[in-house]
């Protein structure tokens, strides 16, 4: 007759917070970084699609498409862990620097704005000029 394997009890009873993560190796020699300023999530009931893109003109509406140089396609469940990871990231962010404020409008002086639609609007009439 085969013996049951014998299961120690201090570990049958040990509390999940004894219980230690374990470490996972990450090898990202080969990662490519790339920077995005723009983002677009959209999706299937299966799966997230986040695209990411460098908008050349932040500030106003674009006048030309913004180029989409990386797609992430993932579940939703990596999704749910990538928005706990942020979110906690970014409360220790906003804890140490201050609040990070996303309307461009709020962080942008008045003079600023007025300053950059001049200069776009003297680049468009230079280079129709050039023309």
């Amino acid at each position: 007759m085969a013996k049951k394997p014998e299961v120690s009890e201090t570990t049958e009873k040990a509390p999940p917070a004894a219980q230690q993560r374990a470490q996972v190796e990450i090898d990202d020699s080969s990662a490519i970084a790339a920077y995005a300023n723009f983002c677009r999530v959209t999706g299937t009931p299966e799966e997230l699609i986040i695209d990411f893109g460098l908008n050349p003109q932040p500030i106003g509406v674009p006048t030309s498409p913004i180029p989409v140089t990386h797609r992430i396609i993932t579940n939703f469940y990596t999704a749910k862990r990538m928005l706990h990871a942020l979110q906690l990231t970014i409360q220790r962010h906003e804890a140490t620097f201050g609040v990070l404020e996303t309307d461009v409008q709020k962080r942008v002086r008045p003079g600023l704005m007025a300053q950059a639609q001049q200069a776009r609007a003297q680049q468009a009439a230079e280079a129709e000029g050039e023309e």
